[in-house]
């Protein structure tokens, strides 16, 4: 699982918002656990959060938060599920002030993906971070961030040696 995840999504410049939007979520659910736990959670996940509808989940209301809470096909964290309605909320007014959420977020990295940072975090990942959390995203520090960037391909830190290194390249 984690194999195919790494060679057919994994750092792969991601311009579609409603996947940009799952990986936030996944990445916020992740916070303390390992990525192989969110990945074999991730089908629950979509069976749970309406397939990462934003504008579904922003609706979500108390009584859907206690379903979710009891949802065995997910991390069952109040404070993630809460963060997951949040910032599907935030997510679709990010869209509504730049156009698409796609043209917001690759604006911290010059619109074009960095190169081999290797790292947890960055001066581009504070930046995406210090600026969701002024837009009211929670779930959202700069490690969070990083790893988002890693897995939207926002920063290729694929080694060069990988055969998956060039072909992310853009």
């Amino acid at each position: 699982m984690m194999t195919r995840y790494h060679d057919t999504e994994w750092g792969v410049p991601l311009h579609e918002d409603r996947k940009h939007f799952e990986f936030i979520i996944l990445d916020g659910a992740q916070a303390g656990l390992s990525w192989q736990t969110i990945l074999l959670r991730r089908e629950g996940y979509r069976r749970a959060f309406d397939d990462f509808d934003p504008v579904k989940i922003a609706r979500y209301d108390a009584k859907r938060v206690t379903k979710l809470l009891r949802d065995l096909g997910i991390i069952r964290n109040r404070l993630k599920v809460r963060s997951a309605i949040i910032n599907a909320r935030q997510f679709l007014k990010v869209q509504e002030e730049f156009g698409s959420f796609d043209r917001y977020i690759w604006q911290f990295v010059g619109g074009k993906p960095l190169s081999g940072r290797h790292a947890t975090t960055s001066k581009e990942s504070d930046a995406m971070s210090q600026d969701m959390r002024a837009r009211g995203f929670t779930f959202v520090g700069s490690t969070i961030c990083y790893a988002y960037m890693q897995a939207a391909g926002l920063v290729n830190d694929h080694v060069t040696e990988c055969f998956r290194y060039r072909e992310v390249q853009q």
